[in-house]
C-alpha cells in the first residue's frame, strides 16, 4: 500500500512538470527559455514517472526492471546534452535573444571562439 501511494505521488509529480514544461515551450518568448523549459522540467517530470513505475513493479511484483533504469540513465544524461546543443547551435547561427533578456554570456567570446568545436572557455 505504501509503496504503491510513493509510486502514484511521483507519476502525479511528474505529469505536473511535463504539464508545465509544454505550457512553458508554448508561452515563453525565445528559443533559449523554451529549450530551458525543454530541458529542466520535461526531463524531471520524464525521470518523475519513470521513477514511479519502477517503484511500482519493484514493490508490487519485487522486481528489478533493468529496462526502466537504463531509460532514467538515458534520459537523465541525454536530454540536458541535448538541450545544451540546441540553445548553442542557435546562438551559433544568429537567432537573437529575447529584447528582456539582461544577460548574454557568450557575446563575449570571440567569433573564432565560438566556431572552433574544441571550445575552451
Amino acid at each position: 500500500m505504501t509503496g504503491e501511494l510513493i509510486s502514484s505521488i511521483l507519476v502525479v509529480c511528474g505529469a505536473i512538470f511535463c504539464g508545465i514544461s509544454a505550457f512553458g515551450l508554448i508561452r515563453l518568448p525565445d528559443v533559449y527559455l523554451r529549450s530551458h523549459a525543454a530541458t529542466k522540467s520535461a526531463t524531471f517530470g520524464v525521470l518523475c514517472l519513470l521513477g514511479g513505475g519502477f517503484l511500482y513493479f519493484l514493490f508490487k511484483d519485487g522486481t528489478v526492471n533493468v529496462k526502466l533504469l537504463l531509460a532514467i540513465l538515458f534520459v537523465f544524461i541525454t536530454s540536458p546534452v541535448a538541450g545544451h546543443l540546441n540553445g548553442r547551435a542557435a546562438y551559433r547561427s544568429g537567432v537573437p535573444l529575447w529584447k528582456g533578456s539582461v544577460r548574454d554570456d557568450l557575446k563575449s567570446l570571440s567569433e573564432e571562439e565560438l566556431r572552433s568545436p574544441a571550445n575552451k572557455s
